[in-house]
């Protein structure tokens, strides 16, 4: 059973099951757009046998939507979960990003890699501003800036059923209306913008942990060719690519991706 909290420093949304001692604590970090609540098949594929942890990224789910653009800085997202492990006196976890999360979670590692024994990297990228999709994409995300001063209340979303939306394919219009709906127009394009701050390109190297990367052969939004680029720079990992598979494995393709993860886990 999952139990719901809230940050006091920041507010931030999170939810947990019952930590024992002597368990792995496996922390999911949700993408762009979404919430927690994209994880709630592993968390109760998880919950008997690992302390799990899964939390609203700022302007996300149930966390507070900050109104300034430069709330919503990289560096921030990396405090906020710095802030949420020191408050649950987490000192080792194993983090399980999807997309979005990726480069989050490779900028935390950058800073406190030494609180993490291992990451699991799921249709990741490590730099958007290389695609050509982001080079185009860019000067119309840069007028959301514009939006700034126009009026904005802040007030936390909800969550989405994600069921409704399995086998669903990287652009399904509906999928996208309730995520954007739930998270703000503003937030997606202000999150999507401050991707372009990350190049941990040559970061990948230094990366000590055991990694196991996951990539869809047909993933249209962060092309395969990035995760084997991860695989051969990053010295401790171990890639995995699905067939038949788009950008949205975490809800497509959840026997596979939990198997693949419960057996990392088991192999540390």
């Amino acid at each position: 059973m999952m139990n719901e909290y809230y940050l006091p420093a920041g507010n931030t949304y999170y939810r947990t099951n019952e930590f024992k001692h002597g368990r792995p604590t496996l922390v999911f970090v949700h993408g762009l757009s979404g919430s927690s609540s994209a994880w709630a098949e592993y968390e109760r594929f998880f919950s008997e046998k690992c302390n799990v942890l899964s939390y609203d990224l700022r302007g996300h789910g149930k966390s507070p939507k900050p109104k300034r653009y430069k709330d919503y800085a990289m560096e921030h997202l990396v405090e906020d979960l710095h802030e949420l492990l020191a408050h649950l006196k987490i000192e080792k976890c194993i983090i399980v990003s999807h997309s979005f999360a990726v480069l989050i979670v490779l900028e935390f590692l950058a800073r406190y890699q030494s609180q993490v024994s291992a990451v699991v990297f799921l249709s990741p990228s490590f730099c958007v501003r290389d695609m050509f999709s982001s080079r185009i994409a860019e000067p119309f995300l840069q007028l959301s800036r514009l939006m700034e001063p126009l009026p904005f209340s802040g007030k936390p979303g909800a969550h989405v059923d994600y069921t409704r939306f399995k086998n669903t394919g990287d652009w399904n219009i509906p999928r996208m209306i309730a995520d954007v709906g739930n998270t703000s127009i503003r937030v997606y394009l202000w999150g999507s913008l401050q991707t372009y701050s990350v190049d941990r390109e040559a970061f990948l190297s230094e990366i000590e942990i055991p990694v196991l990367l996951m990539h869809g052969k047909n993933d249209t939004i962060f092309p395969v060719k990035n995760s084997l680029i991860m695989a051969q720079q990053i010295k401790n990992s171990k890639l995995i690519l699905l067939d038949n598979m788009d950008h949205i494995m975490v809800l497509n393709r959840f026997p596979e991706v939990s198997v693949a993860i419960e057996k990392f886990v088991n192999s540390l």
